[in-house]
């Protein structure tokens, strides 16, 4: 089966490949007990999404003109280990699946230096429309943008 056949009905197996990038923990997204907070991993994983979606022609701006925008519908982090401030992190993400109002995405967050895994996570995105925040279809731009 390749990446553009249907999994199943309505389902297409994403080929964007994975968007990777590297950044510095900031002393602010330390915690009470001493490193990351569970929260920023949330904020790093919408980040990373944001990002992704830009890098492939549509940033939140565009989808918003195009009439629609990503709304969470559940999100899933898995801490494999902590992190902690001025540690060099690679964050990386994909999306495992686009269907008709629906996208799944993964992630996972490493040492840079080591490769080690610190955590991993999965959200499942629903497009909406942007005034009335009801599911709408994906724009086959938007898909393509993925699956190409």
């Amino acid at each position: 089966m390749t990446a553009n056949e249907n999994v199943h009905e309505g389902t297409k197996m994403a080929k964007s490949g994975v968007y990777t990038y590297t950044f510095t923990v900031p002393e602010a997204a330390i915690d009470f007990n001493g490193h990351v907070g569970n929260v920023t991993y949330l904020q790093w994983m919408v980040e990373a999404a944001t990002r992704h979606s830009a890098s492939r022609g549509w940033s939140m701006e565009k989808c918003l003109k195009a009439g629609g925008t990503w709304v969470a519908k559940k999100h899933c982090i898995e801490y494999l280990r902590p992190a902690f401030a001025g540690q060099r992190l690679r964050m990386r993400t994909w999306l495992e699946s686009i269907e008709k109002i629906r996208a799944v995405r993964r992630y996972e967050i490493l040492d840079d230096e080591s490769g080690t895994p610190l955590a991993k996570g999965e959200s499942e995105w629903i497009f909406v429309d942007a005034k009335r925040f009801r599911p709408m279809r994906i724009p086959e731009a938007i898909t393509s943008a993925f699956i190409a």
